[in-house]
């Protein structure tokens, strides 16, 4: 995997608080890196300042002896300095050691420098006088009464390397702690400034179209989370006034269908008791046939308004499941007799809406039937909390894709778009408020071949009866 691809993939992984976390802690290490180099550099030249300041002044103090004869003065200058470890040679013209410091007056020259009267030269390295370490030496050239002489100053630098060894060390210890330290506070800050959000979205997940009128909550700090909770509400407030628009448009264009389809029903009936030739008969039963399927298009689109508006009332009756299948399967069986029923049926009895759950059963079989090749599944049965129907065929299997698309209202999924090839869409979504109403279930098995609904209603248990 590349490269970009698995940051990618991790930006997508890793929460706001953890990336705010890795960005802050990355962002204090660079910095504190940066910091640290230029302390670094800073803090050594200073300390390599003072060396050769140190070393400038022990200079100028044997020049100054040597040029004025004052041997008192000399050996004071000559002796070790213990603070900044400097040792000085005195050498003539033949480089021969005149006079110098006891710790290196038995050695060889300590420069090569040998610079003219009245200068001075620098050069840094390493002599053997102090384990091999690293010294600045100041070279000058002096007029004594004796003669010219090279005086050569070392001051020792082992403060400077400590000094940089510390500093090295303490950023070592203290970079990464401070990231992590950085990192965590950002952690926990930016969880508790993201807490409101985290409210927001755990209240907006429980928002369906049964609760609209649920209300995201507005942290009581005006900010631009507050403000974005007050915006959320404002868009549910319209949604919520949308919604119920369109629940009164169905409701009530319901209402006014229901009496001229009456009118409708009762006039084909009359004009099919008529007695009318064979032509203008064939035109009353498809009139006939319209208006029940319009009828019923009613009533399916009143009862998921009141649905939408929690106002369906069910009755909390015993209901043996075993007698609405059987009627159902007798039903098929009349109606379609070249479909082969299978299926066990066991007693089973619960409590609930006879009526309504009758209603989501043929819902159910009717679906079957219409994309059955040869054969529906029509089969009840108990666990031991649960009464188990299982409604299906031989036809078309439900994609994994459309196994909870089916329930949305107006899905077909066949492809007839025809009145006689298939429904208006809604029996299923109806069977399944049904069933979720009494506390139930209702899901599509994952068939290779063929389809099954299946409904989970539960059991009555003693406190169902007030036990």
């Amino acid at each position: 995997m590349r490269a970009p691809d698995l940051l990618r993939r991790l930006r997508l992984r890793l929460g706001v608080r953890l990336r705010s976390a890795l960005a802050a802690g990355l962002v204090v290490a660079v910095a504190s890196v940066l910091a640290g180099g230029v302390l670094l550099v800073t803090a050594r030249g200073i300390l390599l300042d003072n060396v050769t300041t140190s070393v400038n002044d022990r200079a100028t103090q044997v020049t100054a002896a040597l040029a004025g004869g004052d041997s008192s003065a000399l050996t004071e200058a000559l002796r070790p300095s213990a603070p900044q470890r400097s040792v000085v040679q005195v050498l003539n013209p033949a480089s021969e050691i005149v006079a110098a410091s006891n710790s290196v007056s038995t050695v060889s020259p300590m420069s090569a420098l040998r610079p003219a009267v009245g200068q001075r030269e620098w050069e840094t390295r390493r002599l053997e006088i102090e384990q091999d370490s690293p010294f600045r030496i100041a070279a000058t050239g002096v007029s004594t009464p004796a003669g010219p002489r090279i005086v050569l100053v070392a001051g020792s630098l082992d403060a400077v390397d400590d000094g940089t060894e510390a500093i090295i060390a303490a950023l070592l210890v203290g970079l990464p702690l401070l990231a992590v330290v950085v990192g965590v506070a950002t952690f926990l800050f930016v969880g508790r400034t993201l807490h409101p959000v985290e409210a927001m979205r755990r209240q907006a997940a429980t928002i369906t179209a049964r609760n609209l009128h649920a209300r995201l909550p507005v942290p009581v700090a005006d900010d631009e989370i507050a403000a974005l909770a007050a915006t959320m509400n404002t868009m549910l407030d319209r949604i919520e006034a949308a919604s119920a628009a369109q629940r009164r448009f169905v409701a009530d264009a319901s209402h006014e269908l229901r009496s001229p389809l009456a009118t409708i029903h009762a006039n084909v009936d009359l004009l099919d008791a008529a007695g009318l030739a064979e032509t203008p008969a064939r035109s009353v039963r498809r009139i006939h046939a319209e208006s029940a399927r319009m009828a019923r298009l009613v009533d399916d689109l009143l009862l998921l308004a009141r649905a939408d508006d929690q106002a369906v009332r069910l009755r909390r009756d015993e209901v043996d499941l075993d007698d609405l299948v059987y009627a159902e399967r007798e039903r098929v069986a009349a109606e379609h007799p070249s479909l082969h029923i299978e299926g066990g049926v066991e007693p089973v009895r619960v409590v609930g809406d006879p009526d309504q759950l009758h209603r989501a059963l043929r819902n159910l079989v009717d679906n079957a039937v219409r994309h059955a090749g040869r054969a529906v599944v029509v089969s009840l049965a108990a666990s031991d909390i649960h009464a188990e129907m299982v409604v299906g065929n031989d036809g078309p299997a439900i994609a994994a894709a459309d196994r909870q698309r089916v329930f949305d209202r107006f899905v077909r999924l066949d492809d007839s778009r025809s009145r006689q090839g298939g429904g208006a869409g809604l029996g299923l979504p109806i069977a399944r408020d049904i069933v979720v109403a009494h506390g139930g279930s209702l899901t599509v098995d994952p068939l290779a071949d063929g389809a099954a609904l299946r409904v989970r209603l539960p059991l009555p248990t003693p406190n169902t009866y007030g036990v």
